[in-house]
């Protein structure tokens, strides 16, 4: 692996790199894998290969060795999220300063896909709202997946350029800007994304960050929490980004204690004395990174959201959803097309100010479509965190699971009906058993083609 001289060059006189040990790391081949548990969805399937938990991450762990994840059901159920470990350092900013009290708070991840950082966010703040973003529109499908798959009713998935977000004037508690960059950080995971570096390429993502940036942050609320990320070591998409944010958008830079044995390295930009966090893969077992935080000083006018009514369920269908789906204190039905949908309630005048605003993928958790006087149920409500003891359920093993998960045929003893496939604890789906044949209604789109 040959990595660029312009960039090691560049690097020489940055604060924590050691050039032989950071060209040493790469050389290696060495690979980390690590995942981030689903607390609403506890599985053990892989127990076994658990090595250490991530010391700034909560129900995260580095694995002994890397699974066919695909290849496990409880992969495929929203069990785990196979995430890289330095990009988990998130959980531990919030911590410190977003604190414990998430109720009600409303956040954005403006840039999310594939989903890693916006399923973590909905963890944090399961109590919150939180909008997760993907402007390329072919990056949005993937994310749509995952976070389904996670099964969080208090999310909202949207397909929308930055600048559209401004018309939401002090909106949001929280921020996170996990930055499009020249991906240096991820050499060791993927040399390929060498060939694609170069020193203007790097300056083209500084500016494309302050952008995305200046475009964003009149959504942020006075007081409110920015956290500024990439998986670059250039400076101009660090810390130069970071003095900019101090000197031209009046953000105050945020220090976070961090403990000496994690080998995360502290900076202080040249100008403003930001401060920020390096992630080398030869100090930390995980890939190159950068994190920053800022509270947000500058007072903005503030604008009336509009707001644009949800249509509700006819008298008809709520009944037919409460025969098959009694809905959970706490929440509220709307239909997007002909699919229901349930949302926190709390948060139903939020999310009409978003649905005037902004184009939302999906909201909240699909409960199920009215066919004639059937309700028939989506595979959001099945893998969903929701209380689902009031559903038929029939418990498959390993071999099962994957039939069902390749979309093929199945031979099962369950009661005629509708049933929700378990295996080990976490839902998998719907099957629909008939007398002379079980109808597997997986997502075609989303089934395992290998074998």
């Amino acid at each position: 692996m040959q990595l660029p001289n312009e960039l090691l060059s560049a690097l020489s006189h940055v604060k924590g790199f050691d050039r032989s040990a950071f060209e040493a790391v790469h050389q290696s081949g060495e690979q980390v894998t690590s995942i981030r548990l689903n607390p609403f969805k506890p599985s053990d399937t892989l127990k076994e290969v658990y090595d250490r938990s991530l010391p700034w991450c909560d129900h995260a762990w580095y694995l002994k060795e890397r699974p066919f994840f695909t290849f496990d059901p409880a992969f495929h159920g929203g069990a785990y999220y196979v995430q890289e470990a330095s990009s988990m350092f998130l959980w531990y900013i919030l911590q410190q300063l977003a604190g414990t009290d998430t109720a009600g708070k409303k956040v954005l991840d403006l840039c999310a896909a594939p989903g890693g950082k916006s399923t973590l966010l909905s963890t944090y703040f399961a109590d919150g709202l939180v909008v997760s973003n993907e402007v390329i529109k072919s990056r949005s499908a993937i994310l749509v997946e995952n976070l389904t798959k996670w099964g969080q009713p208090n999310v909202v998935a949207t397909n929308n350029d930055p600048d559209h977000f401004a018309k939401l004037e002090g909106f949001f508690d929280v921020i996170v800007v996990d930055a499009p960059c020249s991906g240096s950080g991820l050499f060791r995971k993927d040399p390929s994304a060498i060939a694609e570096w170069s020193e203007q390429n790097v300056l083209h993502c500084s500016q494309r960050q302050e952008r995305i940036l200046a475009s964003v942050l009149p959504a942020l609320k006075e007081g409110g929490l920015l956290i500024y990320s990439t998986c670059s070591y250039s400076e101009e998409e660090d810390e130069q980004i970071a003095d900019w944010l101090v000197a031209e958008k009046g953000m105050k830079s945020l220090q976070v204690p961090v403990p000496a044995a994690w080998n995360i390295i502290e900076t202080t930009s040249d100008k403003s004395g930001a401060a920020g966090f390096r992630f080398y893969p030869n100090r930390v077992a995980g890939e190159g990174f950068f994190a920053a935080a800022f509270r947000k000083t500058v007072v903005e006018t503030g604008s009336r959201l509009k707001e644009q009514q949800l249509v509700k369920p006819s008298r008809a269908e709520a009944a037919t959803l409460e025969a098959f789906y009694p809905i959970p204190d706490g929440y509220t039905t709307f239909k997007q097309q002909e699919a229901i949908r349930l949302f926190p309630s709390g948060f139903q005048n939020n999310l009409q100010q978003l649905a005037s605003t902004l184009y939302i993928k999906k909201a909240g958790t699909e409960i199920g479509s009215i066919k004639g006087k059937d309700l028939i149920p989506a595979h959001e409500l099945a893998v969903s965190i929701l209380d689902k003891t009031s559903l038929r359920m029939t418990v498959v093993d390993k071999d099962q699971a994957l039939q069902y998960l390749r979309r093929k045929e199945l031979q099962l003893e369950a009661p005629v009906g509708w049933s929700l496939l378990q295996y080990s604890g976490v839902c998998l789906g719907w099957v629909k058993v008939l007398p002379n044949r079980v109808n597997n209604y997986y997502p075609a789109e989303w089934r395992i083609l290998k074998d």
